[in-house]
C-alpha cells in the first residue's frame, strides 16, 4: 500500500466516526506530528472532502500521503471551534497550515475616568473593566497621530501620574498651548472634565457641536479683550479643522469597519488591513502568510480571518476583496458581517488597500531578493557547505558584571525572524566580567535545546579569536556538522566597515570596504547588539524597582500596585508617615509599620 492509499484509507476510516457538530480537526502523522488543524460546521462532511484526492491541491496531497491518524473535538458552536483551532495552531504550528508570521496585539488609548484630572494613554494588553478604550488602532503612528491630536485640541495632560503630583509649575506641553496644567491648579475640575468627555465625543464620532463650541468660545473672549485666550482657541479650531478636513466622504460613514484586500504574486502573497472607527481612518498594517502556494484565495483569506480575529477585537462589519466560502461560519462565529462589493465608495476603498498589499509584496520581495543575494555571496566568501537558511547571532551585555545577559537573534532569508530570539540571564559563571565565559554559558545552554527544527547553519558572534575559541571550546562535545562558526571584531580603529572576521582552522580577513556583504553582517551583528543592550536595561530596570518594595516582607503585587497608585512614586512612599501609609485599603497598621522601617532603618 502506498502512503497516499494508507492516508486515504485512514481518512474513509474517521469519515465513519467522524461527527457531523461544529468543531475541531487534527490530522496527524505516524510519528505524533500534527500536519493539520482545521475547523468545520460539519467535521464528518469536511472530512469526506478530503477524500476527493484529485481535486486537492498540491499541498494537501502531500498531507494526505502522511496522514496516519485524526483527531476530533466537537466544539459548542462555530465561535468555540474557531477559538479552539486558533489555540491548537498556536500549540503546534502545523506546517501545512496557512500562518501568519507574526501575532501583534494592537495598540489602544486608554481613559482611566476614575481621577480627578484623567489622562488619555496609549495601552496595550488584557482590558480593564473600569476603563473606557478606544481603538483598535493599526500601528503605533496611527495612535501617536490621535495622541497629538489629544494634545492640541483638546489640551490634555500626558504626563505619568508621579510626575502630575509632584510638578511645582507649568511643564513646556503647557507653554507651547498643548496642556492645560491641571498639575498646578491652571485649570478647575469641572472644566477639565469638560475638555474630557470633548476628546470622549471626538473619539465615539459623535464631535459635530466640538468646532461650533470653540468657535463660540473664541468669539466671546476677543469680545472681552482676552486675545491670548482667542488665540489658544484659534489653534484648537484649525487643528481639529485639518482632522475633519482630512475625512473624507469615501470613509466618513465608516462606524466599525474593517478592510481586508489580499495581493498574490507567483507563491507570495501580502494582506493589506485597513481599521477604520467612528469614520477615522485607525491606520493600517500588512501581513504576509506563510505556506500559501497552492491554497485558493479564499483559503487564504479564511485562515487569514480565523488567526487575526483571534487576538484583535471583531468590528461591527469586515469587507473582504473577494468571496470565501464559508462566509456564514464566520458571520456566527465572529458576530458580524462580511461584505464584498463589485462598485461603488466601498469596492474604491478596497482596491486602495489591493494596491497597498501589492506594493508591500514587492517591496518585500525586493528585500529577500537582496538578502538572498548576500547569503549566496556569504556562502562563497566563508565556504559554507551551503546557503545559510538560519543564522543565530550573540552577544552579551551587562554593567561591569551587573545584570548580565546573553542575546540571541536569528536571521533567515527572509528577514528577522523575532519569534526565535531568546535571551539567557546569565546564572552559572560566576565573574560576569569575563565576556568569554558568558558566551559559553550562553551557547552551552542554546545548545542542550538542539533539534533539526532550531539547528543552525552558521552561528555569528560579536568579538574576535578569543570569543571564537572560547565558543569552540564550549562546543567540543557537540557534534557542529553542518554549522558554521564566524567571529566578528572590530579593525584597530573600530570603524563600521572595517571588522575582521574570523574562522577556525582559518586566516583571519576583511571584506571590500562598504561592500553589499559587510553591511548585510553589520546589520546582523547590530541588531543582536541591540537586542542585548535592550534586555540588559530591563533587567536593570527591573531589578532597580524590585529592591525597593518586593523586598519588603507582606508586600506582594496587589499591595504594591496600590501603594504605587496611591502615591505615585517609591520616593512619595519612602516619604509618607505612618498615618497616610494606612489610609491605603488593605494596609494595616502592622504592614504599615514594616513599611516605615525598612525606608528608615
Amino acid at each position: 500500500m502506498t502512503d497516499i492509499e494508507h492516508g486515504l484509507a485512514v481518512l474513509s476510516k474517521n469519515v465513519k466516526l467522524a461527527p457531523t457538530n461544529p468543531g475541531v480537526y487534527r490530522m496527524i502523522s505516524k510519528n505524533g506530528e500534527v500536519l493539520y488543524v482545521g475547523k468545520a460546521k460539519n467535521i464528518k462532511k469536511r472530512i469526506v472532502w478530503y477524500t476527493k484526492f484529485d481535486q486537492l491541491p498540491t499541498r494537501l496531497k502531500r498531507m494526505v500521503a502522511l496522514v496516519d491518524k485524526m483527531e476530533f473535538i466537537i466544539a459548542e458552536n462555530e465561535a468555540s471551534a474557531l477559538l479552539i483551532e486558533n489555540e491548537l495552531i498556536k500549540r503546534y504550528h502545523p506546517r501545512f497550515n496557512i500562518l501568519l508570521k507574526d501575532d501583534k496585539s494592537f495598540p489602544y488609548l486608554m481613559l482611566d475616568e476614575s481621577q480627578d484630572f484623567p489622562v488619555i494613554k496609549k495601552y496595550r494588553g488584557k482590558k480593564d473593566k473600569k476603563n473606557r478604550y478606544f481603538g483598535p488602532f493599526a500601528n503605533v503612528i496611527a495612535v501617536n497621530h490621535v495622541m497629538d491630536l489629544m494634545q492640541k485640541v483638546f489640551l490634555l495632560r500626558s504626563c505619568r501620574d508621579s510626575v502630575f503630583k509632584n510638578r511645582t509649575r507649568p511643564c513646556l506641553l503647557y507653554q507651547i498651548k498643548r496642556c492645560s496644567a491641571p498639575c498646578v491648579g491652571k485649570i478647575s475640575k469641572e472644566d477639565y472634565r469638560q475638555l474630557i468627555e470633548n476628546a470622549v465625543a471626538f473619539l465615539s464620532g459623535k464631535n459635530t457641536s466640538i468646532k461650533e463650541e470653540l468657535s463660540d468660545k473664541m468669539i466671546k473672549a476677543s469680545e472681552n479683550l482676552q486675545f491670548e485666550e482667542a488665540l489658544v482657541l484659534r489653534e484648537r479650531i484649525k487643528a481639529l479643522s485639518a482632522v475633519q478636513e482630512g475625512k473624507t466622504l469615501s470613509y466618513a460613514d465608516l462606524k466599525s469597519v474593517d478592510l481586508i484586500a489580499l495581493y498574490r504574486e507567483n507563491s507570495l502573497a501580502a494582506i493589506e488591513v485597513f481599521i477604520y472607527r467612528n469614520g477615522q481612518n485607525y491606520g493600517n498594517t500588512v501581513y504576509f502568510p506563510k505556506q500559501v502556494e497552492d491554497a485558493s484565495n479564499s483559503e487564504i483569506l479564511e485562515a487569514f480571518i480565523s488567526e487575526f480575529y483571534a487576538s484583535a477585537n471583531t468590528p461591527k462589519e469586515i469587507y473582504i476583496s473577494e468571496t470565501i466560502e464559508n462566509v456564514s461560519f464566520f458571520e456566527k462565529a465572529l458576530q458580524t458581517k462580511i461584505c464584498t462589493f463589485q462598485k461603488g465608495t466601498k469596492a474604491f476603498l478596497l482596491e486602495q488597500a489591493k494596491k497597498n498589499a501589492k506594493a508591500a509584496l514587492e517591496r518585500k520581495m525586493s528585500e529577500t531578493a537582496t538578502i538572498e543575494e548576500n547569503l549566496a555571496e556569504m556562502a562563497e566568501v566563508f565556504e559554507l557547505d551551503k546557503i545559510p537558511e538560519r543564522i543565530e547571532i550573540y552577544d552579551n551585555s551587562h554593567n561591569q558584571g551587573s545584570y548580565a545577559v546573553g542575546a540571541m537573534v536569528v536571521a533567515t532569508p527572509t528577514g528577522f525572524d523575532k519569534k526565535s530570539y531568546r535571551t539567557f540571564n546569565i546564572k552559572y559563571t560566576t565573574n560576569t566580567n569575563d565576556d568569554f565565559a558568558m558566551m559559553q554559558e550562553v551557547l552551552k545552554r542554546r545548545f542542550e535545546h538542539l533539534n533539526l527544527e532550531n539547528k543552525p547553519d552558521v552561528i555569528l558572534l560579536d568579538g574576535g579569536l578569543g570569543q571564537l575559541h572560547a565558543v569552540h571550546e564550549a562546543l567540543k562535545d557537540v557534534d557542529l556538522s553542518g554549522i558554521h562558526i564566524i567571529a566578528i571584531s572590530k579593525g584597530p580603529e573600530r570603524n563600521a566597515g572595517k571588522e575582521f572576521y574570523h574562522q577556525q582552522g582559518k586566516p583571519s580577513f576583511e571584506l571590500a570596504y562598504r561592500s553589499k556583504l559587510a553591511f548585510y553582517l553589520q546589520t546582523l551583528r547590530d541588531e543582536a547588539h541591540r537586542f542585548a543592550i535592550g534586555t540588559h536595561r530591563k533587567k536593570r530596570a527591573k531589578s532597580i524597582y524590585k529592591t525597593t518594595l518586593d523586598e519588603i516582607e507582606g508586600i506582594g503585587a496587589k499591595r504594591k500596585k496600590d501603594l504605587l497608585r496611591f502615591f505615585g512614586s517609591v520616593e512619595d512612599i519612602k516619604a509618607a508617615s505612618m498615618e497616610n501609609l494606612q489610609k491605603i485599603e488593605g494596609i494595616s497598621k502592622k504592614t504599615a509599620e514594616k513599611i516605615y522601617k525598612y525606608f528608615h532603618k
